[in-house]
């Protein structure tokens, strides 16, 4: 599976979204073809297929055996977005999926939804916001997960197709969360590298969705804490530090099969291919770390600040000595040898959502981590980390949320949560 996921979803030029709604009926024409197939088919010659990603705003093929948003390499914004499903008709929520199958289509290969934000029946509203118009489509991905909530007894009758390892997260240490930034029944992470891009995608689901789902809460994110391609240079979270360095990388095959994608014999078979997805919001108390010594701060986390070395080491990427690190050390319990080799494939992003009213930046990092079996993955290491992390006095979980991540749309006849509702 593991193979299908680096040739599906390989990044591919395309043109501008002005350019493409410039050919008028080839533009139309262009429908029956892929997300990837309709980025290619349009975009000009030359070295546009050898300029550097974020420059080139190349599309991510939206088909593939896996959703594209995670073993993906990770953009530079994050919009995300948690719903509430509001009707009760089974019929009209698969109405949705379908509806937002066929946006997500166009708008990750740089197209507007529908018939776009300019028609012809100037009465009504048009198809497609258009704050997106005459940008690329900057490797937007969009991915989606369904939560615990959507298999209630009672509602659309899945009850009985609920994952195991979907499970009710248990309460942590140290745990304050605010029931308004956690939870949802279906989830959509949009990551591109032009904000508008990602914002425009989750702005036209919502409005897809109006009436039948609502918007429970949302996330902004920039600056990636962690990467998928390891031989990029290492982001840096709000504390200063890098974060990732021993990330499982979007081409490890090995890896993600083991630690990340759901297999056949895990069940359910609607599952196959998926993953599952742990969100949380961590506010971390700026003010407080700032006044921190350099020393004190390198020793909570486990590595120094300037190269990112592990105590003891002088490279990065050097294995660490975790007996040389205090017991306490963020590295030293977060490590796979400390959680009997578990791990997790993680996307965070940093945010800043203001203040608070008492003057201190609302300010962290947004976590999300893919992995086969939350049970096996988030779940230990997080108990871990909340009981004995000293990093614990300058952070906070203040938001949470998990869902299942079905595999990926195969084609065009295929749709979000085709195999769950099936």
């Amino acid at each position: 599976m593991a193979d299908d996921q680096l040739d599906e979803n390989t990044e591919r030029p395309a043109t501008s979204r002005r350019a493409v709604l410039g050919w008028g009926g080839a533009g139309l024409a262009l429908g029956a073809a892929t997300a990837g197939g309709a980025a290619a088919a349009v975009a000009s010659g030359g070295d546009s297929g050898t300029a550097p990603v974020a420059d080139s705003g190349a599309a991510v093929a939206f088909h593939g055996a896996h959703q594209a948003g995670i073993a993906t390499a990770v953009q530079d914004r994050l919009h995300f977005a948690a719903f509430d499903v509001t009707t009760e008709d089974r019929a009209e929520l698969i109405a949705v999926l379908k509806k937002w199958t066929r946006a997500a289509e166009r708008m990750t290969a740089g197209r507007s939804v529908g018939e776009g934000a300019v028609s012809e029946l100037a009465e009504a509203p048009p198809d497609d916001t258009g704050e997106a118009l005459g940008l690329k489509p900057s490797r937007l991905t969009l991915t989606i997960g369904f939560g615990p909530g959507l298999f209630e007894k009672g509602r659309f009758g899945l009850e009985d197709r609920r994952p195991e390892a979907l499970i009710d997260l248990p309460a942590f240490p140290g745990d304050n969360l605010d029931k308004n930034r956690s939870g949802g029944d279906i989830c959509v992470q949009a990551c591109a590298d032009d904000p508008q891009v990602a914002v425009h995608a989750i702005r036209n689901l919502a409005r897809i969705a109006f009436g039948k789902m609502a918007v429970r809460w949302s996330q902004l994110g920039f600056g990636k804490t962690s990467s998928t391609t390891p031989d990029a240079q290492t982001p840096r979270n709000m504390m200063g530090f890098k974060d990732g360095t021993r990330n499982i990388a979007g081409t490890d095959k090995k890896a993600l099969t083991k630690h990340v994608w759901v297999s056949g014999k895990d069940g359910p078979g609607w599952m196959a291919g998926g993953s599952y997805l742990v969100a949380r919001r961590i506010r971390m108390h700026i003010e407080t770390w700032d006044r921190t010594s350099l020393k004190e701060q390198e020793d909570i986390i486990g590595r120094d600040k300037g190269e990112g070395a592990p105590f003891g080491k002088s490279k990065e990427r050097d294995e660490p000595n975790l007996k040389a690190m205090l017991p306490d050390a963020h590295v030293r319990l977060a490590h796979p040898d400390s959680n009997s080799g578990a791990q997790m494939l993680r996307r965070g992003y940093s945010f800043t959502d203001g203040t608070d009213g008492l003057g201190r930046l609302d300010a962290g990092l947004f976590f999300l981590a893919y992995q086969r079996d939350v049970r096996d993955g988030f779940v230990p290491v997080q108990q871990s980390l909340a009981r004995k992390d000293t990093l614990n006095e300058y952070i906070q979980h203040v938001g949470s949320a998990i869902f299942a991540v079905p595999p990926g749309v195969r084609d065009t006849r295929d749709w979000w949560g085709r195999e769950l509702f099936s």
